[in-house]
């Protein structure tokens, strides 16, 4: 569980790793006053005002992902705000994530790019928004071909050799391989 201490009623505040971009989720509690907010991106999705049980569930989608804030009373007039994500803990959700797609931020003619590959569909995902992918097996592996504005690109995948390791995926733009972005 997540305890964070903030000023005014903003009380915690996570970064979900989606397909279509990092969402920083934010829960405000009024304890004072009964009241709930819910926002993800800076854009308020739900509010809840003058509730007399302060603590519970504020369950919410964000994409398709389905995301509960859980309030509970620690002692006192004190509460714990934890995030659950699809069933599992934020924690859990973002190192189950973390194995499930793989990321790339690249520079592309002046534009940058969050190319993201969900390893178990083969969809590619640049800056929010599912890109036209075309497959192809090549000698040592699959080419996964799509443009990057006007910059044709691809993601290769090899084995590695190694059952542990599996399969390597790399980007590839104008014949450069990009390195694998850290998210966390």
């Amino acid at each position: 569980m997540e305890k964070v201490t903030m000023t005014g009623d903003l009380v915690a505040f996570w970064d979900v790793p989606l397909s279509d971009g990092i969402h920083r989720i934010e829960f405000e509690h009024g304890t004072t006053s009964g009241k709930r907010v819910v926002r993800v991106d800076g854009k308020e999705l739900m509010r809840r005002d003058w509730m007399f049980k302060l603590v519970g569930d504020e369950v919410f989608m964000v994409g398709n992902a389905r995301c509960v804030v859980k309030v509970e009373p620690v002692g006192g007039f004190s509460y714990s705000y934890s995030l659950e994500v699809n069933g599992k803990s934020y924690q859990r959700f973002s190192e189950i994530q973390s194995k499930a797609i793989k990321t790339w931020m690249v520079q592309v003619r002046g534009e940058t790019f969050r190319v993201v590959l969900e390893k178990d569909t083969l969809d590619v995902w640049a800056n929010g928004k599912k890109l036209e992918a075309m497959g192809e097996f090549v000698e040592d592996g699959t080419e996964t071909h799509f443009t990057l504005g006007d910059m044709p690109a691809y993601i290769k995948a090899v084995t590695s050799g190694k059952r542990r390791e599996g399969i390597i995926h790399s980007l590839i733009v104008n014949n450069s391989v990009i390195p694998e972005a850290n998210e966390r």
